[in-house]
C-alpha cells in the first residue's frame, strides 16, 4: 500500500539545487549519551546545515544542559546554534537573563516555545503559566525582541496542536507569534504531506508570510514513532505499519526502509516547491545522513574540529 505522502503522479523533484537543512538535538543526560550526541554532530556537521537546535525539556528540566550543549556547539564547530527556550517554570526576569547570556555567548537564534508541563503532554497535566513569567509563546517572542535582535523560530502544527480548541484558533495563535516578531516557523513532524501543504496555504491566507519549515522525523523505532505521533496529533499514513512490520529484529532492513520513507516524503515536498527541511535527529546521525544524500546534499570536505574533552 502506498503511504499517504507519496506523489507518484507528480513531477519529479528538481535536482538543480540542494535543499537547505537544519538539525535538532536534545541535551545528553549521561556521558555515553554525550558521546553519541557528539558522534552525530561530527557526522552531520559536514552537511553544512543552516543551523542546529538544542531542545529544552518539559517543565524546563534541561535548562543547564541545553545551555551547555548549545554554547559548546557554537564555540567548537562553527555551526550556527539555536537554543530552545520555553515559558515554563521561570519568571520573566529569569528568562530574560538566560536570553542575555545566550546573546553574550554569540547565540543569535532562539526557538521560542510555550513548553509542556512537567511530564510532557502525555502526562495529562494541564499547562499553567508561571505567575511571574511569560504566559504563552507570543509573549516570549515579544520579550526576546526586547532583549536583543534574535532570529526567532516558533512551532507550527499542520494537524493542530493537541491542546488547541480547534484548527482556526491554533492558526490564530501562530499568527500572534509571527506578529510578535518571530522570523520562521518550524512544524511539528508529520507524515501526511497534504496536511502540511494545506496548512501552508491556510497560513498564507491568514497573512503569515514567514517560512514554514517542515519538520521531518526519520523513524528509528516504529513503536516509539507511533507514541510520538499520538502525543502531538500527527496522523500515521495507511500502510506505514506494514512497511515496518516484522523488522524489530532486523535493524539493517529497518534502516533502509526508514531512510527510503523519509527521503520519499522530502522528495515529494521538493516536487511541490519546498526547499528547507528540519530534521528531528534524536541524536542519531545515520538515517539523516542517508536521507540528505538522497536529496542531493553532499558532505563538505572541511573537517569539523574535534570536540574538546570536558
Amino acid at each position: 500500500m502506498t503511504p499517504a505522502f507519496a506523489d507518484p503522479g507528480g513531477p519529479p523533484a528538481s535536482t538543480s539545487a540542494s535543499p537547505s537543512v537544519s538539525f535538532e538535538f536534545f541535551p545528553p543526560k549521561t556521558e555515553k549519551m554525550e558521546q553519541t550526541l557528539w558522534q552525530a554532530i561530527g557526522k552531520l556537521a559536514p552537511l553544512q546545515p543552516s543551523f542546529v537546535s538544542v531542545t529544552y525539556g518539559a517543565g524546563g528540566s534541561t535548562r543547564e544542559r541545553t545551555h551547555a550543549t548549545v554554547t559548546r556547539i557554537q564555540s567548537e564547530t562553527g555551526i550556527a546554534a539555536a537554543a530552545h527556550l520555553t515559558c515554563v517554570a521561570a519568571s520573566r526576569d529569569e528568562i530574560d537573563a538566560i536570553a542575555r547570556t545566550y546573546w553574550e555567548a554569540g547565540i543569535r537564534h532562539v526557538v521560542a516555545l510555550r513548553g509542556d508541563p512537567p511530564g510532557g503532554l502525555l502526562s495529562g497535566a494541564a499547562y499553567e503559566p508561571h505567575p511571574g513569567g511569560y504566559a504563552y509563546a507570543c509573549d516570549l517572542v515579544a520579550g526576546l525582541r526586547r532583549v536583543a535582535d534574535f532570529e526567532i523560530s516558533v512551532a507550527a502544527y499542520p494537524e493542530t496542536h493537541p491542546q488547541a480548541r480547534d484548527a482556526a484558533s491554533d492558526l490564530d495563535n501562530l499568527k500572534r507569534k509571527i506578529d510578535a516578531g518571530a522570523t520562521r516557523a518550524i512544524t511539528q513532524f508529520f507524515f501526511d504531506n497534504d496536511a502540511y501543504l494545506r496548512f501552508v496555504d491556510r497560513a498564507a491566507a491568514a497573512g503569515i508570510t514567514v517560512p514554514i519549515v517542515p519538520g521531518i522525523l526519520p523513524i528509528t523505532n516504529f513503536a516509539r514513532a507511533v507514541e510520538f505521533a499520538r502525543s502531538c496529533n500527527a496522523r500515521m499514513p495507511e500502510g506505514m505499519a506494514q512497511l515496518f512490520d516484522g523488522l524489530d529484529d532486523d535493524p539493517e532492513t529497518r534502516q533502509l526502509v526508514a531512510a527510503t520513507v523519509a527521503a520519499e516524503q522530502c522528495r515529494s515536498l521538493q516536487a511541490r516547491g519546498v526547499r528547507d527541511f528540519h530534521f528531528y535527529t534524536l541524536n542519531r546521525a545515520e538515517l539523516t545522513v542517508a536521507i540528505c544524500r538522497m536529496l542531493g546534499i553532499r558532505a563538505s570536505s572541511q573537517r569539523m574540529p574535534e570536540p574538546v574533552a570536558n
